[in-house]
C-alpha cells in the first residue's frame, strides 16, 4: 500500500472510531449488534481462518485460538474510548486465561505503533496487527459502521455469542463469559 493511501486509510479510520467515541460517550454503554445465527457461525470462521502478523511480524493463524472462549478486540492506539477499554481487557485476562479464555486485541493501526503502546501498557494478551484485513474481519463479524472499538465474543464450538460496539467494560465482559467458563 502506498504511503498516500495507507495515510488516507488511517485518517478514515480515525474519524470512524472518533464518531464511535461519541457513540460512547452519548450512550456510555456501547451498542450491543445483534447477528442472525448463520451470520454468527460464518463471522466466526472468517476470524479462524484468518491470518494476522503478530507484533514482531510473524504470521499467526487464528485457527489456534479454535476451541476456546475467544474475546476478539479491534482496536487502535489513537482510539480513545479503546485505549480506556485496554487496561480492563488485561485485568480480566489476568483472570480469566487459565480457564481456556483468550482475549485477542486485532490492533488497525502501525505495527510499530502497537508495539511501543503494548509495551506501555503491559498488555498480557495476544495482540495482532490486521490494517484492511482486520476492518473485513470486523465487518463479517457485525461491524458494519467500521467503528473503533468493537468486541466480539466467540465461544468453545465456534459462535459468536455477543458482539458489542464500543467501549466495553470489565463487568460486561464477565457477564457475557461467565456462563461459558
Amino acid at each position: 500500500m502506498s504511503k498516500p493511501n495507507k495515510f488516507s486509510f488511517y485518517v478514515i479510520v480515525a474519524i470512524l472510531s472518533l464518531a464511535a467515541g461519541f457513540v460512547y460517550k452519548s450512550r456510555e454503554m456501547g451498542i450491543t449488534v445483534s447477528l442472525p445465527s448463520a451470520d454468527r457461525k460464518a463471522g466466526a470462521d472468517k476470524l479462524f481462518n484468518a491470518t494476522l502478523s503478530d507484533l514482531d511480524g510473524t504470521p499467526q493463524a487464528l485457527s489456534q485460538w479454535r476451541g476456546k472462549i475467544v474475546v476478539v478486540n479491534f482496536w487502535a492506539t489513537w482510539c480513545l474510548p479503546c485505549r480506556d477499554e485496554i487496561p480492563e481487557l488485561i485485568e480480566t485476562y489476568t483472570v480469566h486465561h487459565q480457564k481456556d479464555l483468550v482475549i485477542l486485541g486485532i490492533a488497525i493501526d502501525d505495527t510499530e505503533k502497537v508495539a511501543a503502546f503494548s509495551k506501555e501498557f503491559n498488555i498480557n494478551y495476544p495482540v495482532l496487527v490486521g490494517e484492511f484485513d482486520a476492518f473485513s474481519l470486523a465487518e463479517a463479524m457485525g461491524n458494519l459502521q467500521g467503528a473503533l472499538p468493537f468486541t466480539v465474543t466467540i465461544d468453545r464450538n465456534g459462535m459468536i455469542v455477543d458482539t458489542h460496539l464500543g467501549r466495553i467494560k470489565k463487568k460486561q465482559i464477565e457477564e457475557i463469559i461467565k456462563p461459558m467458563l
